[in-house]
């Protein structure tokens, strides 16, 4: 599989990574700790990322309420396998709402539950999982610069954060000779083009990575919602509806109407073409995809060789609202 650097870290990444959110879980919601994929599961996904070329796994010391970074540390260990290991900090392990944040002593105190728990003594890539208004950030940049420089962690990153958080956060470390930020990591697709407008040149101005998740929006851009019918059982829709309730209108289901045809047009399904939509902007290093078996992996592995111009991606983006 194709590799590309991450932004300035070093470290040089596949073009897909895997998602381990429902690994033991729906992301870090306590109400959903102990569902998802159960173990079994994870490691049947897990072996096919691995023979289709993925180098690195993304998750977070919360998933599955800290299943999914265990689950990963029994199979890379049993596989022996050579891949990145990426992981977030700012949620509750145990669900506990008071827990959670980004102050120093907190980090460092994560920071040792996830290489415990991923078996390792020292994890590649660490995000934060989202901004944290009560810590100062450069109390927050003190604690990931120390990770860094005592070899615990080799890159920072940020995850669901805006311009103006990621530009103070730059200014910070440059001032203060911190560790800086290496990549961003947020929602971006054809239903969420948030990251255009400011995001995504920021990162191409400053030499950042760009590793988007979510490119099928929750699974809107697979076909699996419909016109005046309720959504799947066990779908995204069902389990936590908050992020794609607004896209229940009939704007966008004209849009995946036209989408469905430009898919058949091309011979591809819809899921293949959203992600090959997300892989060919030019500043995306990498997409992090979230397959629910091994069938679910063969669209991203589809979208490596369909390439799609400039223009292709324009037309694409204007069938949906802005």
């Amino acid at each position: 599989m194709e590799q590309r650097a991450l932004g300035r870290t070093g470290l040089t990444l596949s073009r897909l990574g895997l998602g381990c959110g429902n690994f033991g879980g729906i992301g870090s919601a306590p109400a959903h700790f102990g569902g998802g994929e159960s173990e079994a599961e994870a490691i049947e996904l897990l072996d096919a990322a691995l023979d289709l070329g993925i180098g690195f796994l993304d998750t977070a010391d919360a998933y599955g309420g800290g299943r999914s970074e265990t689950w990963i540390g029994r199979w890379r260990a049993a596989r022996d396998a050579r891949v990145l290991l990426s992981t977030k900090v700012f949620h509750s392990v145990e669900g506990d709402p008071a827990d959670r944040g980004l102050a120093g002593d907190r980090i460092l105190r994560q920071i040792q539950g996830s290489l415990a728990r991923l078996g390792v003594e020292r994890v590649d890539m660490y995000l934060i999982h989202e901004p944290d208004p009560d810590t100062p950030l450069e109390e927050t940049l003190r604690a990931l610069d120390g990770l860094v420089r005592a070899g615990k962690v080799g890159a920072i990153g940020a995850s669901n954060v805006d311009a103006r958080w990621l530009e103070e956060a730059l200014a910070i470390a440059k001032r203060e000779r911190l560790v800086p930020i290496g990549w961003v990591q947020n929602s971006y697709s054809l239903l969420d083009r948030a990251a255009e407008r400011d995001v995504l040149p920021l990162c191409a101005e400053r030499g950042l990575g760009f590793t988007p998740f979510g490119p099928l929006t929750g699974g809107w851009l697979t076909g699996k919602y419909r016109r005046d019918e309720p959504p799947p059982a066990g779908s995204r829709m069902t389990l936590r509806p908050g992020p794609y309730e607004h896209l229940d209108r009939e704007e966008v289901y004209r849009g995946l109407d036209a989408f469905a045809a430009a898919a058949a047009e091309r011979a591809v399904d819809t899921a293949t073409l959203a992600i090959a939509w997300v892989l060919a902007h030019p500043d995306v290093t990498a997409v992090i995809v979230g397959p629910r078996n091994r069938r679910q992996l063969e669209p991203a592995r589809a979208a490596l060789t369909l390439e799609l111009t400039s223009g292709e991606r324009d037309e694409l983006a204007s069938l949906f609202p802005a």
